[in-house]
C-alpha cells in the first residue's frame, strides 16, 4: 500500500516560482493592483490553476489591514425586515452585489440601545470594512458614533443631518411625491390628502415637500386637515386614513408615501362606503411587490431598489478606497394602475 502522505497547501510563494516571478508581483496580482503588465498577469493566473493555490483569508486579512466583510445595518425593529418588501429587496440586490466582488455580508439590526452599543463595538472592531446603513433617522446617537469611529458608510437615502459626513444613495423622493400628486390632478381630483413617512427620514420630509410643491404649483392651498402621519407600516396607513376621513371626508385623491401605507387605506375606504377609483384615487409609492396584489392593483411611484442597492456597493468600494463622500440620486417613474387609472 502506498502511504497517505497529506500534500501542503501551495503558498503565494509556491505561486512566484511557478510562474518565475517575484513575491511582490504575485501579491500585486492577488490584490488587483494596476502595476503589473498583462504578461505577469497571465502567468500568474495559470500559475494558481497549476499548483491549486486558493488565499486564505485570515492571512490576507493580516496583510492587507481589510476583513473582506461588509455589515448591512438595519436601524429599524427586526420584524421589519421581513413585513417591509423594500427591505428584502435592498438586502438580496446588495448580496448579490457584494457576492459578485467576492466580499461577505453581515446582517446587523440595531434599533434597541443594547443592539446600537453592541454595533458600535462590532463595527469599531474593525471587524467589516465598511457599513450599508439602511433606513437612518435623524437624532439617531449611533449616527455621530459611527461617523466618529471613522468608518466608511454609505446610507440608502441622505441621512438627515450628516449629508457632508455620510455617502448616500437615494431615489428623487421629491419627484416622486411630486409627481404622485400632479397625475392625481391630472385626474380631476382637488381635495388631495396625504400620508407621510416618518419626519425624521429623508424620504418622509421630501415625499410631503413634493406633495405641498405640486399643489402650490396647482394653485391649491396647503390645508394641514389634509395631510396625516405614518411610519411607512400598513397599521400606521390604516390609522391615518381614518384620521383624514373623519377630517376631510370629501377626500378624493390619497398620495400615500409608501405601497404598504397606501394598501392600507384601500380597506378603509371600502369600510366607509367610497369607491376606489370611483370616489377616491389612490397613490403609493414605491412600486413594491405589494403594489400588484391589492384589489385594485396600486398606481404607485417606482422606487428602483435593485438599482440603489448596486450603486450603494460600488459607492461603498469608492469610500473605503479613501475617495470623498458623496450623494447620488436615482430618478422615479409613476406606474399606472387600478387605484388611480390615467
Amino acid at each position: 500500500m502506498i502511504p497517505n502522505v497529506s500534500r501542503k497547501r501551495p503558498t503565494i510563494r509556491d505561486v512566484a516560482r511557478e510562474a518565475g516571478v517575484s513575491y511582490a508581483t504575485v501579491s500585486r496580482v492577488l490584490n488587483g493592483r494596476d502595476w503589473v503588465s498583462p504578461e505577469a498577469v497571465r502567468s500568474v493566473t495559470d500559475a494558481i490553476a497549476r499548483t491549486g493555490y486558493t488565499a486564505n483569508p485570515h492571512a490576507r486579512s493580516l496583510a492587507t489591514g481589510k476583513s473582506g466583510s461588509i455589515a448591512f445595518l438595519l436601524t429599524e425593529p427586526q420584524h421589519l425586515l421581513f413585513e417591509d418588501p423594500n427591505f428584502a429587496v435592498l438586502l438580496r440586490g446588495v448580496a448579490q452585489a457584494l457576492s459578485d466582488q467576492g466580499l461577505t455580508l453581515i446582517l446587523m439590526i440595531a434599533s434597541t440601545p443594547e443592539e446600537r452599543e453592541r454595533t458600535v463595538t462590532y463595527l469599531g472592531g474593525g471587524h467589516v470594512d465598511g457599513v450599508l446603513l439602511v433606513s437612518p433617522h435623524s437624532g439617531d446617537p449611533l449616527l455621530g458614533q459611527l461617523v466618529r469611529a471613522e468608518i466608511p458608510i454609505v446610507a440608502c437615502g441622505q441621512v438627515l443631518g450628516f449629508e457632508d459626513s455620510i455617502s448616500s444613495v437615494s431615489c428623487d423622493d421629491w419627484m416622486g411625491g411630486r409627481m404622485a400628486v400632479e397625475h392625481l390632478l391630472a385626474a380631476g381630483c382637488r381635495r388631495i390628502a396625504t400620508i407621510t413617512g416618518p419626519q425624521d427620514q429623508f424620504g418622509g420630509v421630501f415625499r410631503l415637500r413634493g406633495y405641498t410643491d405640486a399643489l402650490l404649483s396647482a394653485g391649491i392651498t396647503v390645508d394641514q386637515a389634509y395631510i396625516a402621519h405614518g411610519d411607512w407600516s400598513r397599521e400606521s396607513g390604516a390609522a391615518a386614513m381614518r384620521e383624514l376621513l373623519a377630517r376631510v371626508p370629501d377626500v378624493d385623491g390619497v398620495f400615500a408615501a409608501s405601497d404598504a401605507m397606501a394598501a392600507a387605506t384601500l380597506p378603509v375606504l371600502r369600510e366607509a362606503g367610497r369607491d376606489v377609483p370611483g370616489d377616491v384615487r389612490v397613490v403609493g409609492f414605491d412600486d413594491s411587490v405589494l403594489a400588484v396584489t391589492t384589489e385594485p392593483t396600486l398606481t404607485t411611484v417606482r422606487n428602483p431598489m435593485e438599482r440603489i442597492s448596486e450603486e450603494m456597493v460600488r459607492l461603498l468600494t469608492d469610500v473605503i478606497a479613501g475617495r470623498t463622500p458623496l450623494s447620488i440620486t436615482v430618478p422615479t417613474s409613476l406606474v399606472v394602475r387600478g387605484s388611480s387609472p390615467a
